[in-house]
């Protein structure tokens, strides 16, 4: 069965003569900037295979170098290929990915890896709508991969490199519009050379990434900084223009509040329960979670046997978000067990004891807030 084709931007207009010339001078620019203001020794450079550049960019979906680093080495670890990752429990693979955010792509990767094993026997494929037509994989994506992978002649467009152009070629409006985007993506075409698009790709990424920031681009170190538009014009904290918002200028951040269970038993068990995939947390194992300490309560004495619950809840957590702000008010019941069997639906609740060592059993996923709250149980739990 033939993958189906990703879907590509219908075409913009064709760049003019000016627009060409300025184009022919990024690729050389760039290439010759990267050998000494690149990046060069980050772990999925070390051995660029398709598997291990793949897992770097779904990893650096919306998150920083930095923080991806250890997390991409211990995945590495445990999956170093393919079929070691599709052969996995979706619960030890969201457990490596614990802290890192954004589980959906975990989720992806696990799914994407198992088509890899079933219909490419194993191997990582290296046709681009092969790749693109894998879960979690987009155009630029798939370009990305392949570029840096094999060498294959294929424009990218992440956020990183969306910036670069607009800059450079003083393209005005919102990278979120439709037309804009089409506009990036010819141009992305027509700056991608015909040799050396590894090293371009790379290059361009980390300008973006380094020097060609959102908020304090350093164009005195920006080997484009002569022919980029923004910058003779003196627009470079205008362009790219920020994503259009509908409503009120200025929103105040919000903050919820939500109060969690924490039902023990004799063992030092924790009751967990599967969230669904779609969600915030998506697919964890997550404390019940309620709207008030009462509900809470009311469940702890309707569902487990003997709960004593404690007179002082344990302190709360709080946890940023992109658009809001969260404080988790745990409350603390220590109990015989489950009194019902439908609350240890199997898949879907489980006892979990974090004091023990990194068994299989142990081997889940827990949201990072989740997870620093039950660090506190094996420091002793009030009682």
């Amino acid at each position: 069965m033939t993958p189906p084709r990703a879907p590509v931007a219908p075409a913009a207009p064709p760049p003019d003569q000016a627009e060409r010339a300025l184009a022919a001078q990024v690729g050389p620019a760039l290439v010759a900037w990267h050998a000494q203001g690149g990046r060069h020794d980050l772990p999925w450079q070390l051995e660029r295979t398709p598997y291990r550049v793949w897992v770097s960019e779904i990893m650096l979906q919306q998150t920083q170098v930095a923080t991806v680093i250890p997390y991409y080495r211990r995945f590495m670890a445990r999956f170093p290929d393919v079929r070691a990752l599709a052969d996995a429990p979706i619960d030890e693979v969201l457990h490596l990915w614990t802290g890192l955010g954004y589980y959906a792509r975990a989720r992806n990767l696990h799914r994407a890896a198992q088509q890899v094993r079933d219909l490419h026997g194993g191997e990582f494929p290296r046709a681009f709508d092969a790749v693109a037509a894998l879960p979690g994989i987009g155009r630029s994506t798939a370009g990305a991969i392949l570029a840096l992978a094999t060498g294959a002649r294929h424009a990218i467009l992440d956020g990183n490199v969306k910036r670069v152009l607009a800059r450079c070629f003083g393209v005005e409006g919102s990278a979120a519009e439709r037309a804009v985007e089409q506009r990036l993506w010819t141009l992305a075409e027509e700056c991608t050379p015909t040799e050396g698009v590894d090293t371009y790709t790379q290059a361009i990424m980390d300008l973006g990434a380094t020097l060609c920031t959102r908020r304090r681009p350093a164009c005195v170190l920006c080997p484009l900084a002569e022919p980029c538009r923004a910058r003779r014009s003196g627009r470079q904290h205008e362009i790219p223009a920020p994503k259009p918002r509908p409503g009120a200028t200025t929103r105040a951040r919000k903050a919820r509040r939500t109060w969690m269970l924490v039902a023990l038993d004799p063992a030092g068990g924790v009751f967990l329960e599967r969230r669904p995939e779609r969600g915030i947390w998506g697919g964890l194992w997550c404390l019940p979670e309620f709207a008030s300490e009462s509900a809470a309560r009311s469940f702890a004495t309707g569902q487990f046997l003997g709960p004593r619950l404690a007179p002082r809840a344990l302190d709360p957590v709080h946890h940023a978000f992109t658009h809001f702000d969260l404080e988790i008010v745990p409350v603390l019941a220590e109990c015989a067990g489950p009194a019902h069997a439908a609350v240890m639906e199997p898949g879907r609740a489980l006892w979990y004891n974090p004091r023990l060592p990194d068994t299989d059993r142990a081997r889940i996923g827990l949201p990072a807030p989740v997870k620093e709250l039950l660090e506190t149980l094996t420091q002793g739990i009030p009682s």
